[in-house]
């Protein structure tokens, strides 16, 4: 069985197995080999920069939400129409002429990361591209930015990390709290939803729809062939499928919110064919790969997925945002890698257009350790049983090499040995290479169960994690 006939048939028992699913069949997922290739060529990159900017930042509050009237929302104590309005115009005040697109692609580049994805619009409806369909952009006029040279932000990016060679990614959020059609000023806007139900007035849904098409068709065609479209919102879908408790989860009404999604991935792959497309939470033919956000599964999945993260504990910039450690980062790309997915790992840029010094350090370290490392990251697929204990396994993709990544943990003296059992490989050589290093480690076997034993001089001078290969 090839690995696009494996691809389908894992898809398609995934989704008899939702408990909580209506009846699809294979025409509900994608089987067009060209995208399934280029999912498997997205696949073999591992590691990628997510970037959550916008005017929120200026604020240091979280991206969109706290314009949103929902209970959870705390703005504490402001009246929420004038919190409303004057969030609406930070528009007027964000001028981040520090902005450096070059030294953001090269320090990517230089972490290790293969690919990259930007918001283009959140929620708030605050674009960050050129576009003709709104002047609340940061190429409008009443935008400071918008007389500088770099003033199309989105381009800039676009054309910086291309050049790093690096893949791009655009995100784009589906509902525009900013779009009179979405949130139309003669109701309230009591949650997240459109604030009118669109079968009973469909000319203005067909409205937003045109609008948010359009806006669509400009990110997809304005900045060349682009490699991930990657849309958010996932309560703007064409039916509800799901339970309850995730409708109540996603804030949904019930009310039907269909942009015709197969209009818009057939527009954004006009002469982009392999165009990987990824509707968040729609799951069918056009999720192209799941995206687990700021959790790791406890498993491998049967499907394509990432896990989108935060390095701090928010996702757009906090002056005082707490973040992981390097230790600790590069443990969950291990782990994330091991289980068959991506790390899609996010940083909020500062209102000025600077990146977080945490997060460049935080980079700089993990674009150390994948450059002596990378060979048990990049291009593999999972290894059975996956993780035992502190160690995680992947093997390349002809099943060639494998490698067993051992994860001491933090701030603790490790053993020098290491145990697993479980491994379907049978592993014959008793002396093990150790990247990075002149000495070799030595595997033993006892019963069922292997001993993986290290010198002291790599667990004294080893940084956050050893990789020993096969």
């Amino acid at each position: 069985m090839n690995k696009r006939t494996l691809f389908t048939v894992l898809s398609l028992l995934y989704i008899l197995a939702l408990p909580c699913a209506t009846a699809q069949t294979e025409r509900d997922f994608e089987t067009d080999p060209v995208i399934l290739d280029r999912i498997d060529q997205w696949q073999d990159l591992k590691f990628g920069l997510m970037m959550h900017w916008g005017i929120y930042s200026q604020w240091g509050v979280v991206e969109s939400w706290s314009i949103c009237n929902e209970p959870w929302i705390d703005r504490k104590g402001a009246d929420y129409t004038e919190y409303k309005a004057a969030y609406q115009n930070l528009n007027k005040t964000f001028n981040p002429v520090k902005f450096d697109p070059d030294s953001w692609a090269a320090l990517a580049k230089e972490a290790g990361m293969k690919y990259f994805v930007f918001t283009t619009k959140h929620h708030d409806g605050f674009c960050m591209f050129d576009t003709k369909e709104t002047d609340y952009s940061v190429t409008g006029k009443e935008c400071p930015f918008s007389t500088n040279p770099k003033a199309d932000i989105t381009g800039e990016l676009v054309n910086s990390f291309r050049k790093q060679g690096l893949w791009t990614g655009l995100y784009f959020s589906k509902p525009d709290w900013h779009c009179d059609d979405y949130w139309a000023h003669e109701w309230a806007t009591p949650d997240r939803n459109v604030n009118y139900d669109p079968e009973k007035h469909p000319e203005r849904w067909e409205k937003y729809c045109d609008f948010t098409r359009k806006q669509l068709a400009e990110i997809t065609h304005n900045y060349g062939d682009i490699d991930i479209l990657w849309l958010d919102g996932g309560w703007v879908r064409p039916e509800w499928s799901v339970d309850e408790e995730v409708r109540d989860w996603l804030g949904c009404q019930g009310w039907i919110q269909d942009i015709d999604m197969k209009r818009v991935a057939d527009n954004a792959r006009a002469g982009n064919p392999d165009l990987i497309i990824v509707d968040r939470s729609v799951h069918g033919k056009y999720e192209n790969y799941r995206t687990p956000e700021q959790e790791v599964p406890d498993t491998l999945l049967p499907y394509p997925w990432e896990t989108c993260m935060s390095m701090g504990d928010s996702w757009s910039y906090v002056a005082t945002d707490n973040y992981k450690s390097s230790h600790r980062l590069v443990h969950l790309l291990a782990d994330i890698v091991a289980k068959g997915g991506n790390f899609l790992l996010n940083v909020g840029p500062s209102p000025e257009g600077e990146l977080p010094k945490e997060a460049v350090e935080r980079l700089h370290d993990m674009g150390q350790w994948l450059k002596t490392n990378g060979k048990a990251i990049y291009g593999t697929r999972p290894l059975y049983p996956y993780s035992c204990k502190n160690i995680r396994f992947t093997q390349s993709k002809t099943g060639e090499s494998h490698a067993i990544i051992l994860l001491p943990e933090e701030g603790e003296s490790s053993s020098t040995t290491f145990s697993f059992s479980g491994i379907k490989n049978n592993v014959k050589k008793s002396k093990l290479q150790i990247l990075g290093f002149k000495e070799k480690a030595t595997l033993t076997k006892k019963g069922g169960e292997y001993f993986v034993t290290v010198p002291n001089n790599v667990i004294k001078n080893a940084k956050y994690a050893i990789v020993v290969v096969f």
